[in-house]
């Protein structure tokens, strides 16, 4: 079978990139009031508030998907098929950004930020256009890369939201967003193109009831976030490998392997 080797468009990538970060910039340097919600839930008064960033994150992420279906329809392979694959995790990419600097929005450290936030986003996007042919040389590098970077993307997303202190109520839902669409695309790329919807939502789920009672433990962001990202990680795996029909003491070993590094390097942190 004849192998391929194809990058996307130079001119498109730095297209896409530029209005996004451009995007974050502006949002930056103009300051909106935050909008007040009130409401009742079980007789329980609940107040929020919506920022301005929160907003751009989520108009970020809808812009970064369709600009990715831009990107893709000019690989040689496309083939008009559904680009919806392609989308989760560069617009998820787009609004942990976007929740990563605007929780650095006071910091010498925004700027540091911002620069690779758009290295993240090309990386994946770039990845992402690999990934559309099998046939494709790169194609096993960039599912690992996509793999890798969609993990590193989650723990940068669950320290974020931990350092600027949020309530527990307002911290599951993103996690279990961000945990459920990492997960389902991960699966999707280790089982040969098959969706594992209900293996991803039952992920999400046990990883938000464990975060529930470490929300209340006095441990840095750092330790939070990687005290997630071990089970979020072996689950996955073990799911990943249970599904590609593995002997279950093999299945077992790599997620159980991996949740004893990261859960070290935890207590190390």
């Amino acid at each position: 079978m004849q192998e391929h080797r194809h990058l996307p468009d130079s001119n498109r990538l730095s297209v896409l990139t530029a209005v996004i970060l451009l995007a974050y910039a502006l949002t930056r340097l103009i300051a909106l009031p935050a909008l007040a919600i009130r409401t009742s839930l079980l007789g329980v008064e609940m107040g929020f508030q919506v920022s301005s960033s929160a907003v751009v994150s989520f108009l970020v992420a809808g812009l970064t998907a369709t600009g990715m279906d831009w990107l893709l329809r000019s690989h040689p392979h496309f083939r008009q098929k559904n680009t919806l694959e392609h989308w989760i995790l560069p617009a998820l990419t787009a609004w942990i950004i976007g929740i990563s600097i605007y929780s650095l929005s006071d910091s010498a450290l925004w700027w540091l930020a911002f620069l690779l936030g758009g290295v993240f986003l090309v990386l994946i996007c770039v990845a992402e256009y690999v990934a559309v042919d099998p046939n494709d040389s790169r194609y096993g590098v960039a599912a690992a890369s996509l793999t890798g970077l969609s993990f590193v993307l989650l723990l940068v997303l669950i320290t974020a939201l931990r350092s600027v202190g949020m309530r527990l109520i307002v911290f599951l839902p993103p996690l279990f967003l961000a945990v459920w669409l990492v997960s389902m695309r991960t699966l999707h790329l280790r089982l040969g193109g098959r969706w594992e919807i209900y293996w991803s939502l039952g992920i999400a789920f046990v990883v938000a009831q464990l975060a529930a009672p470490l929300h209340y433990w006095r441990i840095s962001p750092l330790q939070f976030g990687l005290l997630l990202l071990g089970p979020a990680y072996a689950l996955t795996s073990l799911a990943a490998n249970l599904n590609d029909a593995q002997p279950f003491r093999r299945a077992v070993t790599e997620p159980l392997v991996a949740l004893a590094i990261v859960w070290s390097l935890s207590w190390v942190g």
